[in-house]
């Protein structure tokens, strides 16, 4: 496993300081674009409107079970090419498991919405949110604009980059590969309407469970980051707010990190939203905080994000020198 922390400890620095290249992604298609297009082929072929409910579930965990199978092997032998060839090996490694992180990407799109807010108002900021998030631009203010910015920021933390890091580093490209083609069929067949209730329940699930360590390991993590820009006060105010409005959340995970970003920079996030039209109804977290977001505030949790990341490569780099030594 120590091998395992040391790679990726050099794909989370490769990964915070050079990102996607989106010049090969041009050429070749990203490996997440290939797992999206493997299951958008079993959603086309095995979901069928004229099978039943239970025809459905079942179809929908035979098709994601063979799918996180088949991305099992494809890490297993990828890594026992590896192997073949120290140390390249284990640099290539470390280059493949940076591209399923998400540091700098994800803080580029969050700070376009910061700047568009600052420098093109609502038009420009609406299409740059539109990016990270699902819910109906057109009806967002500035407020619901930095808003949504910072939950997707805090959740994708998550999503992005600790969980994808955490199953690596318990299991290798297998765990990585895996955890990456579930999150991803999560994202495009775990929803519940009408076509996907079923089919996509078992994919759901299981991404519930994959994420529960992760998501309240990341709240923990921006707690402990706001100690470094806040001080104890506002780390303390993150905890807090995240053990009490966490379940609040209508996820059982993203509601972690969230609540501990919204008490981290004291701004109230989730509430009410719009979705296709529809109005979902939720608490808010930290709903004590301030509502009237800005870019400003986008900034302060981009700040909060960045140190999250950096104390979890430092913890890392700590669990492998530990791993030396004893």
């Amino acid at each position: 496993m120590e091998i395992n922390l040391l790679i990726l400890f050099l794909a989370l620095l490769a990964d915070r300081y050079f990102g996607d290249p989106e010049w090969l992604w041009q050429k070749i298609p990203h490996p997440v674009v290939m797992f999206g297009k493997a299951i958008s082929y079993v959603d086309k072929r095995f979901n069928k409107a004229t099978n039943s409910d239970q025809q459905r579930r079942r179809d929908g965990f035979l098709a994601i079970l063979v799918l996180l199978l088949l991305s099992a092997a494809a890490g297993f032998f990828v890594h026992l090419a590896l192997r073949t060839i120290p140390p390249f090996g284990g640099l290539i490694e470390a280059i493949i498991v940076a591209v399923f992180l998400a540091q700098k990407s994800l803080g580029e799109h969050v700070e376009r919405v910061a700047g568009a807010l600052r420098e093109e108002g609502l038009i420009g900021a609406r299409r740059a949110v539109s990016m990270i998030v699902g819910r109906d631009p057109d009806v967002l203010d500035e407020s619901a604009i930095s808003r949504a910015a910072i939950e997707s920021l805090a959740e994708n933390t998550s999503d992005g980059i600790i969980a994808p890091a955490f199953w690596y580093a318990l299991l290798g490209l297998p765990g990585l590969f895996v955890y990456k083609m579930l999150n991803t069929a999560d994202s495009m067949i775990g929803h519940l309407n009408d076509r996907h209730r079923n089919f996509g329940r078992f994919a759901a699930k299981l991404d519930d469970v994959a994420n529960w360590i992760p998501a309240r390991l990341t709240g923990l993590l921006i707690a402990s980051a706001a100690w470094t820009f806040h001080g104890y006060g506002a780390a303390k105010q993150s905890f807090d707010v995240m053990m009490r409005d966490a379940r609040l959340h209508r996820s059982p995970n993203a509601g972690w990190p969230e609540a501990a970003m919204a008490g981290a920079i004291d701004v109230a996030l989730a509430g009410p939203r719009i979705y296709g039209g529809v109005i979902a109804n939720e608490p808010m977290l930290n709903g004590a905080g301030r509502r009237d977001a800005g870019s400003e505030n986008i900034e302060d949790a981009l700040h909060i994000f960045r140190a999250t990341t950096a104390i979890f490569a430092i913890v890392v780099l700590i669990f492998f020198a530990a791993g030396l030594f004893f």
